[in-house]
């Protein structure tokens, strides 16, 4: 029976026989990732400044000491982030991390299963091998675990409250959402999805958590006052290394400020452009809409803000997996160049051509983020410039065309996860006049 698995009497699909490829492929680079890779680790450790403060508050001693002249890795989380985190150093350091790269592996497989049935893929799509595969070759997944942090938790708090979202699950989604602001903010921007749709229930946990942990660290650290005196001033300072965002390239090569401003001014208007497009023409079809501009959002605050690092790109893995809906803005090669910056894990360091080498491996982050913004802004603004000649305004933007454009299901006859609201609309047709979109995907069967 096993041998005939190998050669069977019948021919295999093409979409089997892909699968059949992909899951070892897939299933060995996880491996290698999390046991050679993440346990070998590297000289940046971004594990040992937090184990460390866990240490110190656990010994009652002063945990906001870090010394922000220096390049090192800084402990940045505030004291509700220190208290979910403090049971790491009940163990020796080794033993505590092996354990760390374990969770943020085990929070990215269940992120990625959750996207998967997000897109109403299942494991037996040829989805499931390619999207694994693709997560552990990316720099973000890579570094994350190499490096030991917190970003692989971060993302499933991502994809859970996108989740619990589109179910109006208002109450639990901003508890997810919560536990990741009260250990870091990079989240915090989301909330602009949830105000626009008014799902106001969403603040009162996603506020409310942090907050009431906040309260009870507060009393148990030595320090507490001194996050928001000392550590939480250095957040918001821009600097010249390790900085991907426009300021921190701007710094580091000695751009004039005006400049930097007017770059960081232009793209700020293009992104609250590109939101408004979405709200106005999208609101409705909404898995492209929460996925998209949580990932313009998200985007928007790696370029714009004092800091972003390459491998917080990981919390964009909702905005790719767009590619497979019919009226995704990512089906064009810019998009896939853009992504290519920011997710590739290789290096353009040049011992022939240092200087080009450099600019491409220091650059290519920041070129990557705008690049992408620029993309979706001009997708949509082509759509609406289009439908505006056309006189389609009043019935949304996308082209005709496109309701022909491939459609994608693997086989399952589930519904995407929609709203009551939605659910029950006497009116055929959405609120900006036009018929509510079908959640439509390419197939990847056939």
């Amino acid at each position: 029976m096993f041998l005939r698995q190998l050669e069977p009497r019948t021919a295999r699909t093409t979409a089997e026989v892909i699968k059949f490829a992909l899951w070892p492929l897939a299933v060995m680079t996880v491996l290698n990732r999390v046991f050679i890779k993440a346990v070998n680790g590297f000289i940046t450790d971004d594990y040992r400044p937090v184990y460390q403060a866990s240490l110190d508050f656990l010994n009652g001693r002063p945990v906001y000491t870090a010394n922000f002249d220096s390049v090192d890795p800084h402990y940045l989380y505030p004291p509700s982030g220190t208290l979910l985190i403090a049971p790491i150093a009940a163990i020796d350091y080794e033993k505590s991390r092996w354990l760390f790269i374990a969770l943020n592996a085990i929070a990215i497989l269940i992120a990625w299963y959750l996207l998967l049935r997000l897109f109403r893929y299942t494991l037996n799509s040829v989805a499931a091998p390619a999207l694994l595969l693709a997560m552990f070759m990316s720099e973000t997944v890579i570094n994350t675990l190499v490096f030991t942090n917190v970003n692989g938790c971060v993302l499933l708090a991502e994809l859970v409250f996108i989740v619990l979202l589109l179910k109006r699950r208002d109450l639990w989604a901003g508890v997810a959402l919560g536990l990741s602001i009260a250990v870091k903010p990079t989240l915090a921007p989301l909330l602009l999805i949830a105000l626009v749709r008014g799902q106001w229930k969403v603040f009162v946990t996603a506020l409310g958590v942090p907050v009431a942990l906040t309260a009870i660290a507060w009393p148990l650290s030595k320090d507490a006052s001194k996050f928001f005196t000392r550590t939480f001033p250095y957040i918001f300072e821009s600097r010249d290394y390790f900085n991907s965002a426009i300021v921190g390239n701007g710094e580091y090569y000695g751009l004039p400020p005006w400049l930097t401003w007017s770059m960081r001014l232009v793209m700020g208007v293009l992104v609250l452009l590109t939101l408004w497009l979405l709200y106005r023409y999208y609101r409705d079809d909404e898995l492209f809409f929460v996925c998209t501009s949580s990932g313009v959002l998200l985007t928007a605050s790696f370029l714009l803000s004092s800091l972003g690092q390459m491998y917080y790109s990981m919390m964009l893995f909702p905005l790719l997996m767009t590619v497979v809906l019919r009226n995704s803005v990512l089906r064009n090669w810019p998009a896939w160049l853009a992504i290519f910056g920011f997710m590739s894990y290789d290096k353009w360091l040049s011992d022939r051509w240092q200087n080009v080498g450099r600019n491409l491996e220091y650059l290519r982050i920041t070129f990557g983020w705008g690049l992408l913004l620029i993309v979706v802004f001009c997708v949509l603004g082509d759509r609406y410039l289009a439908a505006r000649r056309e006189g389609r305004l009043p019935f949304g933007i996308d082209p005709a065309w496109m309701s022909s454009a491939p459609d994608s299901r693997d086989g399952s006859p589930e519904s995407p996860p929609v709203s009551s609201e939605a659910a029950t609309a006497d009116s055929p047709r959405s609120r900006n006049g036009s018929a509510p979109m079908e959640q439509k995907r390419i197939s990847v069967e056939q």
